[in-house]
């Protein structure tokens, strides 16, 4: 059995053999365009910061689209080497802009659990504290000091990488690599908004085993409504199709906009009271 998941047996053969028609996940990507209530949310984050609390954009959505996971867990499937899996755990990937210590700018990539004992507040600490790891110039994650030595030596960048492929389609990538590498998630995530850039829809990376990618874009006028004095955010999802139905990803959507809707649920443990 993989590390991190094991296979789901019994689909119907439809569903079964839809990961041989379409065996790349570039194949099977298929996109939207979200937009949230940005005045509700800052509305919400401002009242926790009066509060003593201090919660950002990125940690709202993500406790949001958690809890609407534990309700739709087949959103949290990933496919393999032309077989379905089940994730046996909950994490998310994002990108962490830094600079060196001459002043040019960096980027590490940092991988975060979430477990439904969590709450949003906690999903606050853990981020913090994460990003507080590896924001010092010459602070170096595990995934940054793997790759810059697999970097140093010629011709081994391309040997590891075929090596990994092949294990990962076998099921036996050694789970050290599998927790090391961010491409190895439930769900990858970038705030575009940070730097004031509009989203884009941002491809799934074939390799490892992300099946989901949200980037966040700055808030816009509310052109929907035609209320122009309102703001709303723009959420560019990219995902995996062969991991759930469209209902059943439908089903997912409606449930991650009734919790950013109603935030406050989102502050007790997520595995409790699902149908809040």
């Amino acid at each position: 059995m993989r590390p991190d998941g094991k296979r789901v047996k019994g689909l119907p053969p439809i569903l079964a053999a839809i990961p041989y028609i379409m065996p790349k996940r570039y194949d099977a990507m298929n996109t939207i365009t979200e937009y949230v209530d940005e005045d509700l949310m800052k509305e919400y984050l401002r009242a926790k910061r009066r509060e003593g609390k201090r919660v950002n954009h990125m940690t709202l959505l993500l406790a949001a689209y958690y809890k609407a996971v534990l309700l739709n867990p087949k959103v949290n499937y990933f496919v393999m080497n032309r077989k379905i899996y089940e994730r046996s755990h909950f994490c998310v990937s994002f990108a962490m802009l830094k600079k060196l210590p001459d002043g040019t700018p960096d980027e590490t990539t940092l991988k975060l659990y979430i477990e439904p004992t969590d709450t949003i507040f906690t999903i606050q600490e853990k981020m913090d504290k994460i990003i507080a790891d590896n924001s010092g110039t010459e602070a170096k994650n595990s995934t940054d000091k793997f790759a810059s030595f697999m970097l140093s030596i010629p011709l081994l960048p391309r040997f590891v990488l075929w090596l990994a492929r092949l294990l990962d389609n076998w099921g036996i990538l050694p789970k050290a690599i599998v927790e090391l590498s961010p491409f190895h998630t439930s769900l990858f995530i970038t705030n575009l908004a940070s730097i004031r850039t509009s989203y884009i829809h941002h491809h799934c990376y074939d390799f490892g085993t992300t099946s989901v990618f949200i980037c966040m874009g700055k808030p816009v006028p509310d052109f929907m409504s035609g209320n122009y004095d309102k703001k709303i955010m723009p959420l560019g999802v990219v995902m995996d199709e062969r991991i759930c139905s469209g209902y059943e990803f439908a089903m997912f959507n409606s449930d991650f906009r009734r919790f950013l809707k109603n935030p406050e649920v989102l502050e007790t443990p997520f595995g409790e009271n699902l149908k809040l």
